[in-house]
């Protein structure tokens, strides 16, 4: 099995929907022990989830604002396991005021809160599981390619394009330790979290028509196949790839519009 005797550290669980689930749910068919985080009155969602799982993994406390979690993870995973060979960072939050065109009327203390749960959680947590990988591992985050502007994802946007700088200066700083670290460019999908970004519907419209492999940011297939690209990079199948923004979104970033129906331009 592709992860078997892998032990990996997965964030981000909510519902059986959230993109971390179907990567708990996929590793542990490719053989991996998991341990999952949660923190606050999402915790007992977090717990529901794990029992959903084939087997329940145990539940660590991080709220990625308190950096004193950090440091309680780490030594939960070294009383358990003494190592870590991979991690899923699958953490993002930005407040409603971030979102949605307001991005010339946010304030600070909103733009300074996505940006400390979206992006600079993603070293903190590198950080500290880094020590417990001494003999190399992969850490992988969730992302929204964002080498452009996105209509509706203002602030969300400029913490996700830190987040892939974020990914580069950790790949040059653990690779020497053996450590890769890369970002899964996901496609959109129905989320709880995606409910929160106004507008998600027409983005999801859209990327259906423009992918060349189809996209469904309801169809499990395109979930399933968000999952078993993760579970990839944190196997050891892809031992020279760090610093990586992998796309998995049906294509949708390599065309600049919808395909065109010439048959339909020419009867015009």
């Amino acid at each position: 099995m592709l992860l078997e005797g892998k032990k990996l550290l997965i964030t981000g669980v909510l519902t059986p929907q959230s993109i971390a689930f179907g990567v708990a749910q996929e590793a542990q068919k490719e053989g991996a022990e998991l341990l999952l985080t949660g923190f606050g009155r999402a915790m007992s969602l977090t717990e529901r989830s794990a029992k959903r799982l084939t087997k329940a993994p145990e539940v660590l406390e991080l709220d990625v604002t308190n950096s004193a979690h950090f440091a309680g993870v780490a030594e939960a995973i070294r009383k358990k396991w003494g190592r870590l060979d991979g991690a899923l960072h699958a953490v993002a939050y930005a407040p409603e005021d971030a979102l949605g065109g307001n991005f010339l009327r946010t304030p600070w203390e909103s733009v300074q809160t996505a940006f400390r749960i979206s992006t600079f959680s993603l070293k903190e947590l590198a950080s500290a599981v880094a020590p417990l990988m001494e003999g190399g591992g992969s850490i992988v985050t969730l992302d929204f390619d964002n080498r452009i502007a996105w209509p509706i994802y203002d602030w969300m946007g400029v913490c996700k394009a830190g987040l892939e700088a974020t990914v580069r200066y950790l790949a040059r700083d653990l690779g020497p330790k053996g450590i890769r670290v890369n970002a899964l460019c996901a496609g959109p999908l129905a989320t709880m979290a995606a409910k929160s970004i106004p507008g998600f519907k027409a983005l999801e419209q859209g990327w259906a028509r423009q992918a060349p492999l189809g996209w469904g940011a309801r169809d499990e297939r395109s979930h399933l196949a968000v999952a078993k690209t993760a579970c990839a990079l944190l196997s050891d199948w892809l031992p020279a790839t760090t610093g990586e923004l992998v796309h998995v979104d049906g294509g949708y970033h390599a065309l600049g519009a919808p395909p065109v129906d010439l048959k339909s331009e020419q009867a015009g």
